[in-house]
């Protein structure tokens, strides 16, 4: 256990007694897997989450931070020291006229991407539209360069606001930010922070154009019809496993040519409608889904000797 008793105070103080110990992660993620928190904070404020950051570097307990827990398979271990969830205090949307055809749209990084997706179209705001159908948080999406054939988070990214450990906050504008394919690398600034997992995207500025909201809601009927016939969307997934290869095939397409659709693992099985996603049939535990990945890797190699690339993320003990 790395929070003591004395910590545990300070937690509860903190957070006016919020804090949730040995809190299932099975409820924060979208394969309904995983094992305990240690601790599970939610601040309510930026400011709380400034001072939860800060002491928990203070007294070197490590932490984790989740928005919408759709890209993440949690171990059954569970997770040593505090997950911070963001939704809570960071979900505002702010849109300022930058001129007659653009606008800036400034969204704190808890906010879901369906949501900033539906206020943008309503409001006739052209460039998020790639994104619909996405799961997840805004912050998750800046952090895996989310995006489809359509388009990119790194194409529209003004800047982005990032909490150190420290608790100071800086604005890092998108020129100084290096994107790759689901990845984003963020520089050593001259505020002398060093830039660990541990620094978190408070929130992000979008460019977008003006243009027409019927236009608009129009293409994004289209874009989700398309999205639902081609994905599964009934059962707990963390949607595509594996990243696409530079060249050739994409992962889909070579799993499928292995035939590996509906191959199970416990409560795993690799889709029948799309072979880049596993789902949870009921019962699956985070150890049958990495087993279930471990094997599709390993019979896509043996065949193709193309080496896929996990796309999810995979915390915890």
């Amino acid at each position: 256990m790395s929070i003591d008793a004395n910590a545990r105070r300070w937690l509860s103080d903190l957070s006016f007694g919020r804090v949730r110990y040995d809190e299932q992660m099975s409820r924060h993620t979208s394969f309904c897997v995983g094992g305990p928190a240690e601790a599970f904070v939610e601040p309510k404020t930026s400011d709380e989450l400034s001072a939860l950051v800060a002491g928990l570097a203070e007294r070197k307990i490590p932490y984790q931070v989740v928005g919408g827990g759709t890209n993440l398979i949690v171990t059954d271990a569970g997770i040593s020291g505090v997950v911070i969830c963001l939704k809570p205090c960071m979900s505002e949307i702010l849109i300022e006229n930058t001129s007659d055809f653009q606008a800036r749209v400034t969204v704190m990084a808890g906010t879901s991407l369906r949501l900033l997706c539906s206020h943008v179209i309503r409001r006739g705001l052209k460039g998020m539209n790639f994104a619909l159908g996405i799961p997840g948080t805004v912050g998750g999406a800046i952090r895996m360069n989310a995006g489809t054939a359509l388009g990119w988070i790194s194409d529209v990214l003004e800047s982005i606001t990032v909490l150190y450990p420290s608790g100071l906050q800086e604005t890092i504008g998108g020129n100084a930010l290096c994107f790759s394919y689901r990845k984003l690398l963020l520089p050593r600034l001259t505020c002398g922070e060093s830039l660990l997992q541990q620094t978190i995207i408070v929130s992000g500025s979008f460019s977008l154009v003006r243009t027409s909201s019927k236009d608009m809601k129009q293409e994004a009927r289209e874009i989700l019809r398309n999205r639902k016939r081609r994905q599964p969307a009934m059962s707990p997934s963390a949607g595509c496993i594996f990243k696409n290869p530079v060249v050739g095939k994409t992962a889909g397409e070579l799993i499928d040519l292995c035939g590996l659709k509906g191959l199970k693992i416990g409560g795993a099985e690799v889709s029948e409608k799309h072979a880049n996603f596993i789902v949870n049939t009921g019962s699956a535990v985070a150890a049958d889904i990495l087993s279930l990945m471990d094997s599709v890797r390993k019979t896509v190699f043996e065949r193709f000797n193309v080496n896929l690339e996990q796309e999810v993320i995979v915390i915890g003990n």
